[in-house]
């Protein structure tokens, strides 16, 4: 596996560790929906949660959740309507995004709560 796959299945797993310490159910990892994917869909109280998670070795490039473009953006709203429709959920929803810098020397996680929104 190339290691940046290793390091973004690192990133998926303390994004899952982090939201379970918090009191978020997590309801499914890495859902497909055709060519669209949601990372991490969780729950807590009655709002549905659909987690993007970006892992980077550095932030010498930036915060990694600035790589969510807004095309991606849309295709997670794609996914989480279908995961919606899927499983006949009548819940609020919210678009998360886990920040992750993971190298030798630290691991910095941050989470940031409607990081974006859908647009009509």
């Amino acid at each position: 596996m190339a290691q940046h796959n290793i390091l973004g299945n690192q990133g998926e797993n303390l994004a899952v560790k982090l939201l379970q310490a918090k009191g978020y159910s997590v309801l499914a990892e890495n859902w497909r929906s055709g060519r669209n994917e949601l990372d991490i869909v969780a729950r807590i109280g009655d709002v549905i949660v659909f987690v993007e998670v970006k892992t980077r070795s550095t932030s010498f490039f930036g915060d990694p959740s600035e790589a969510v473009s807004i095309a991606q953006q849309k295709r997670i709203i794609k996914a989480a309507n279908n995961f919606l429709d899927e499983f006949k959920l009548d819940l609020e929803a919210r678009f998360d995004v886990i920040s992750i810098v993971s190298n030798s020397k630290e691991t910095d996680l941050d989470h940031i709560e409607d990081a974006f929104f859908p647009t009509a």
